[in-house]
């Protein structure tokens, strides 16, 4: 018996999942004949699937379809497979999208540390030339948080993830409407959405956008939620925090920035066209200069001080023969820019140097079959839920989950599959978020190398085998 296949959508192949858990996957997709990559969302229908949800999701796709910018990920085009054809297809809607080929911003900044002023400054200008666009076109975004802004080939900045967007405004009249749908992640969400008032569209995303702000410089998010319940907020709300670290570390300019941003009455907060004119904002960028190279090594360089690169991409000096990989040469050409390269986001594996857009990943002296145990118990012993899934052709894979420090639940897989370095059997394995902040998943990943069942047979830059 033939198993249910993925239908080609509007001349792309779904070749290889790269995100997605539960009701929604995310594939890289290939067109062969134009020699074009791109990501297909995929929303599985089921016979449980309501009509709201049909609805849901078509506004989602309506909206994004609409949002043509160079800072927004590119809706391409769509398909829906509908139940009566299950016998031959996966049903579901295809949303196909930009491949964000240079991965998740916040995957490059290391906890607690940030990515400077000048970085900050380059992306949180592409932020808010965004969001201002799509609050010209009346859209209120809604769900503003790390894991939704992604990177091109070239550096840029992509928003992305409309599902919990709205139309607040028509650009006709430019008559606008309160909403009254409480959504979004509790860590990022404005104070007045914990009342039962309607409220004002704009204000709720420039609160999002400050924390992001926050989040860039400090390597976290400022609290757990913002009511009385987090220490954190309320001691944003009396001043005392700003004493503290790392609130103290920030220039004048960067935290008059962020107060004005998150001003708790939204009446009073600042507006985007606020922020576009504040100081901190206006100086020219040194990085727009400086060429895509720069842009990645000043993005990284958090992760090169605390060594985290060097773990991700230990050089081994070594290339495998072995070219087996057949989508290699369509791999080197959608993704093999100067900035990824840069980034580090290619990764040597059985089969050859392969595109691999996480950097939660890491080399180990030992074989799958054996390194894939101590993975499992250092996960447990973490308090990470784990579940064994089928192998991926030769990878064996984990289901993880669980929630952060920040309550914020985290969900995504562990990949380990064959590697050899210097005449000898090793691992390679990734880390792959489905959804969390990204800057929790460094610190599991970080947490999972440094314990002790795995620590002994990480490879480091460097480092020769240790058979």
């Amino acid at each position: 018996m033939t198993s249910v296949k993925y239908p080609k959508v509007v001349g792309y192949d779904l070749v290889q999942q790269i995100g997605g858990g539960g009701f929604s996957k995310v594939f890289r997709a290939v067109n062969i004949q134009e020699h074009r990559v791109a990501a297909c969302k995929v929303i599985v229908l089921t016979p449980d699937t309501s009509e709201k949800d049909r609805k849901t999701i078509e506004k989602e796709m309506r909206i994004h379809a609409a949002l043509k910018h160079i800072n927004i990920l590119e809706f391409k085009d769509a398909v829906v497979v509908e139940l009566k054809h299950q016998q031959h297809f996966v049903p579901g809607f295809y949303m196909l999208l930009e491949l964000a080929a240079g991965g998740d911003l916040f995957d490059k900044i290391a906890p607690d540390i940030g990515v400077g002023d000048e970085v900050a400054h380059y992306y949180f200008n592409q932020l808010l030339a965004g969001m201002d666009y799509i609050h010209k076109e009346g859209v209120c975004h809604r769900d503003l948080k790390p894991e939704n802004l992604l990177l091109d080939v070239a550096g840029t900045l992509k928003i992305s993830d409309f599902g919990l967007s709205s139309v607040f405004k028509l650009k006709e009249t430019g008559r606008t409407r309160t909403l009254t749908e409480r959504c979004g992640s509790l860590p990022y969400v404005a104070p007045e959405l914990n009342s039962k008032r309607p409220y004002e569209a704009e204000p709720i995303d420039v609160w999002g956008v400050g924390v992001i702000l926050y989040t860039l410089l400090a390597g976290n998010t400022p609290w757990d939620e913002p009511t009385q319940h987090s220490v954190e907020f309320t001691r944003y709300l009396s001043g005392e925090i700003f004493q503290e670290q790392p609130w103290n570390r920030f220039s004048d300019a960067a935290l008059s920035l962020l107060q004005g941003l998150l001003t708790i009455d939204p009446h009073e907060r600042f507006t985007l066209e606020d922020a576009f004119q504040h100081p901190w904002c206006v100086r020219p960028s040194q990085l727009a200069q400086q060429g895509s190279a720069s842009l990645a090594q000043a993005l990284t360089q958090s992760l090169r001080t605390t060594g985290d690169l060097d773990l991700a991409s230990p050089n081994f000096n070594q290339r495998s023969e072995s070219t087996d990989d057949e989508d290699e040469p369509m791999l080197s050409a959608a993704h093999n820019t100067q900035f990824t390269q840069t980034l580090m986001l290619f990764s040597q594996t059985q089969s050859g140097t392969r595109y691999t857009p996480h950097l939660t990943r890491f080399y180990a002296s030992l074989p799958p079959d054996q390194l894939m145990p101590l993975v499992q118990s250092g996960l447990s012993s973490l308090g990470v839920t784990c579940r064994e899934a089928p192998p991926s052709s030769s990878a064996l894979r984990l289901r993880i989950g669980g929630q952060d420090a920040r309550k914020e639940t985290f969900r995504g897989w562990v990949e380990v599959e064959p590697f050899e370095y210097h005449g000898s059997h090793g691992s390679f394995c990734v880390m792959q978020k489905d959804s969390g902040n990204p800057i929790s998943w460094r610190q599991l990943w970080r947490a999972l190398i440094q314990c002790s069942l795995v620590e002994p047979h990480v490879l480091r830059k460097r480092v020769q085998g240790k058979h």
